[in-house]
């Protein structure tokens, strides 16, 4: 059974959250600020956490912000009502999946759940002993070990920005639209379209292209989506 913890304030709302997920078959902890949620996510270990962002004792950030720093890798979905885009951003950048804005429709925020949790639970496919490396201008990808070093350092991509990055490399060349990384990448259907991919994109460009203003390797094609160039 997997297991999810909601980080949320708002008692009704924690309640409804908790009652859903349950229905659907997980195991569910309720945290009501962000030390307490904290806490139990290091503790516990869970699947997925859901979490909000304006929370007392620490703001969902400052979660997020100390989750990763532990090198806790586990799925975060914001769920908040800070819609703006740098609110976003902000988000991804600190380590994000996924981002859902208050109001949401019930069963978009169980899909986006159930998306994330068997994106993160896929087994990898087993590459060939010749193909487990890519290697990109001073960029080399190791997916046996899902590690991403540029110039020999390490480079700390999300676990989405990785999955987008292979996404693009395995097209071998051709154009990947938006919508077909979202479906494959997130879990989503067209219609849940949003800035998602564009921003992760261009945090990859910022972590790997020498000059992400004007990128080598991650290439936007006017009107059609993007393109990885060896």
């Amino acid at each position: 059974m997997k297991r999810i913890l909601v980080v949320e304030d708002n008692p009704d709302l924690a309640f409804g959250l908790r009652n859903n997920l349950e229905i659907e078959g997980y195991q569910v902890e309720v945290a009501g600020d962000g030390a307490a949620g904290l806490a139990r996510a290091l503790d516990w270990s869970p699947d997925l956490l859901i979490l909000d962002l304006m929370l007392p004792e620490m703001d969902g950030y400052r979660v997020l912000h100390e989750l990763r720093r532990e090198g806790r890798t586990t799925p975060v979905l914001i769920l908040t009502a800070r819609g703006d885009e740098t609110d976003k951003v902000r988000g991804f950048r600190l380590g994000a999946d996924d981002y859902v804005t208050k109001p949401f429709g019930l069963l978009e925020l169980l899909a986006r759940v159930e998306a994330l949790l068997r994106r993160t639970a896929a087994p990898a496919a087993a590459p060939a002993p010749d193909d487990d490396r890519e290697r990109f201008g001073e960029v080399e990808v190791d997916r046996g070990a899902r590690l991403v070093e540029r110039g020999g350092v390490p480079v700390p991509l999300t676990p989405k920005e990785y999955d987008l990055l292979l996404a693009l490399i395995d097209r071998g060349g051709r154009v990947a639209s938006r919508v077909e990384l979202m479906r494959e990448v997130w879990g989503h259907r067209a219609a849940i379209l949003s800035r998602t991919v564009d921003t992760h994109v261009a945090e990859l460009r910022r972590k790997l292209e020498d000059d992400p203003a004007r990128p080598r390797h991650i290439v936007t094609i006017r009107k059609a989506g993007y393109r990885f160039v060896g």
